[in-house]
């Protein structure tokens, strides 16, 4: 299975937001207009996976100078940095048809070379429990629990040093 990474389309829209209603609940999954935006505003750190040309899986977040992501950041979307900072994942997911063939983790070390390229201190993210091995698989450890109360879920902030 032959996979290419690389960056966000505007045309790729329509499939990022499919992958992400197939990969989150109703109150987790952002919103078109949301997905519109980051597209917009951060393309150079918004990656997609494509099998034959298909989006089958996508990372998105901010390089900011916040170590962690807020939940305010859902919403409203920040400007990158050029250089240093932090990068965040606001979100990732892979379609469903294609788990279990390593896209995830591909798209993790992906935005990870992207971000040590920009001089980046750290990669984090919030989690769900359920998820939290993946991501300790991949480098990453539980710093906290998340203030965040997006989707009235308990998240977990992981980070990854650079």
């Amino acid at each position: 299975m032959q996979i290419q990474i690389e960056h966000v389309q505007p045309g790729d829209l329509a499939a990022v937001v499919k992958i992400e209603r197939l990969g989150f609940s109703a109150a987790e999954a952002g919103t078109p207009a949301a997905f519109r935006e980051r597209i917009n505003r951060l393309r150079e750190t918004f990656l997609v996976a494509r099998m034959a040309g298909r989006v089958v899986g996508f990372i998105v977040g901010p390089a900011v100078a916040e170590p962690f992501v807020t939940d305010d950041m859902y919403t409203h979307t920040p400007t990158n940095l050029p250089r240093g900072g932090h990068q965040l994942v606001l979100s990732i997911a892979t379609d469903p048809a294609y788990r279990g063939h390593g896209i995830g983790g591909q798209l993790l070390a992906a935005l990870e070379q992207e971000a040590r390229a920009a001089h980046r201190l750290t990669m984090s993210l919030d989690s769900l429990a359920k998820n939290v091995p993946f991501y300790e698989h991949h480098g990453f450890h539980k710093a906290r629990v998340s203030d965040s109360t997006h989707a009235n879920e308990t998240w977990y902030s992981l980070v990854k040093d650079l």
